[in-house]
């Protein structure tokens, strides 16, 4: 298997190459020549894998022969062995008749509920993004040891992302890690998981901005060629494809607890920021895994729900809101869905990004929007919608949802009129409601903070404070990898 930049002006490469490149160098994302099928058969054959093993089947057609299997047996092993749950991500059957419930997910109960939630949050950093960061971690050790390349990761983060990668590549030897931060606008707790991580080997800057401006300074510097190959810059965000990949695993085991056995269709309702953890969905889709359509859920920063139900995606101002990891107006991996959309079309692709960077919009016609409605039903969630949520379930079925999952499951319940009835509906947690006191204080809700959290408030902690400015992120860049 080879990989194509979505804009279709650098050579194929294989898998190792994609991965130490992150962002293709004419600015495109990559993604594979082809996309694997999964048979029926095969999907029979998966049903009962445990997490590690069905991690390595899911995976292994993208990587190729480019790794030998045993190392990635080791780095899939290395990755997963601190989650706190044998399941890795357990599945909790919460609802019925769109009425909360809480059941324990044995074999004899599945297939009665109408929703499930699935358990993102039990790696290292308590979120979703722990399931590829704590395997990209070792892959990059892996890759310098094997290559004899410098790796100097550079990424941004709303929250989760950027203490997910710090947990995974601290102190290893022959990387250096520089994550950006919108000051001010991550929950507490995010800000501690990174910046109480005091290495010589981590930097966090936070910008005095939002996410959108962080993200803007990282892929800038990526598509300065210079500054990128001087600096050996490599990418930890989901534009690595590798981290998209790694997160479909999920959809395929959280499938497998919930079905069956049957292979009857199912839903998802994935709680959307910048497009990376749904787009996984897609590909799992794509791949054959029986999905109805993928709910995308998002809060009143809804720029992506305009575009699956107008054809328009066009930026607005950013609003924060009790879901910081959804605040976001430019979503890295929705170019990559476009690709597709196309017709895997990428001067029309091109051109069409670059409209957008000049006017911060772009539109497709009637014909594409009915494609991505047969893909996509989505919903926005408010802020107070968001809050009753989390009230609601925990006041109805005891169980307690962060605001991210709160939106999940909201949309869901938003998208009644449109669902299918009888088709269930698996919602991603994708992070402890702990790392979010301050929204779930607000929802009227006690919370105990975990102890993994609870411990880091009174740490030394390190981060530098800058300006939105690209050129004195670069400086400091420079400083730091040296």
């Amino acid at each position: 298997m080879v990989y194509l930049s979505t804009r279709g002006q650098v050579p194929p490469c294989g898998f190792v190459q994609m991965f130490l490149a992150g962002l293709a160098d004419d600015g495109g994302l990559y993604l594979p020549d082809r996309i694997p099928q999964v048979s029926a058969t095969t999907l029979r054959a998966w049903q009962d894998l445990p997490y590690q093993e069905l991690a390595w089947r899911v995976l292994a057609p993208f990587i190729g022969s480019e790794m030998p299997e045993a190392v990635t047996r080791r780095l899939i092993a290395q990755a997963y062995v601190g989650f706190s749950h044998p399941q890795v991500t357990p599945v909790v059957a919460l609802g019925k008749g769109r009425k909360p419930l809480t059941l324990a997910l044995s074999q004899g109960e599945r297939g009665k509920a109408d929703l499930y939630v699935l358990e993102l949050f039990h790696g290292p950093t308590l979120s979703f993004k722990d399931l590829a960061l704590q395997f990209i971690g070792p892959l990059y050790s892996w890759a310098a040891e094997t290559t004899g390349e410098r790796i100097n990761i550079l990424g941004a983060t709303s929250g989760d992302t950027g203490a997910a990668a710090i947990h995974g590549v601290k102190g290893r030897p022959g990387i250096k890690i520089a994550i950006l931060h919108p000051h001010g606008r991550v929950s507490k707790a995010q800000e501690l998981q990174m910046t109480t991580v005091v290495s010589d080997n981590v930097l966090n800057l936070a910008v005095r901005g939002d996410f959108d401006d962080c993200q803007r300074i990282v892929k800038d510097l990526f598509a300065d060629l210079e500054a990128k190959r001087r600096y050996s810059l490599r990418a930890i965000n989901s534009v690595n494809l590798v981290r998209v990949l790694a997160q479909t695993v999920y959809y395929f085991y959280a499938y497998f607890r919930v079905d069956g056995g049957r292979q009857a269709p199912v839903y998802f309702s994935v709680p959307t920021g910048n497009f990376g953890d749904i787009f996984a969905g897609y590909l799992a889709r794509r791949m054959g895994l029986p999905i109805a359509r993928l709910i995308l859920a998002t809060n009143e920063n809804n720029i992506l729900e305009r575009f699956v139900n107008s054809g328009v995606y066009q930026v607005s101002a950013s609003r924060p809101t009790w879901s910081p990891a959804m605040d976001i107006q430019v979503a890295s991996n929705f170019e990559r869905y476009l690709y597709y959309l196309l017709g895997e079309d990428a001067p029309t692709l091109r051109s069409m990004m670059q409209r957008f960077r000049e006017q911060g919009a772009l539109w497709v016609d009637t014909e594409a929007v009915r494609a991505t409605q047969g893909d996509f039903i989505s919903r926005a969630v408010s802020n107070d919608q968001c809050l009753e949520v989390i009230r609601r379930y925990h006041e109805n079925a005891d169980y307690l949802v962060d605001p991210h999952t709160a939106c999940g499951v909201g949309a869901w319940e938003a998208a009644a009129d449109a669902l299918e009835p009888g088709v269930p509906c698996i919602c991603l947690a994708t992070a402890h409601p702990g790392k979010f006191e301050e929204a779930v204080r607000k929802a009227g809700v006690p919370l105990e903070m975990p102890a993994a959290l609870a411990s880091l408030f009174g740490l030394p902690s390190r981060m530098q404070v800058i300006d939105n400015d690209r050129a004195r992120a670069a400086q400091v860049l420079g400083e730091f990898y040296g």
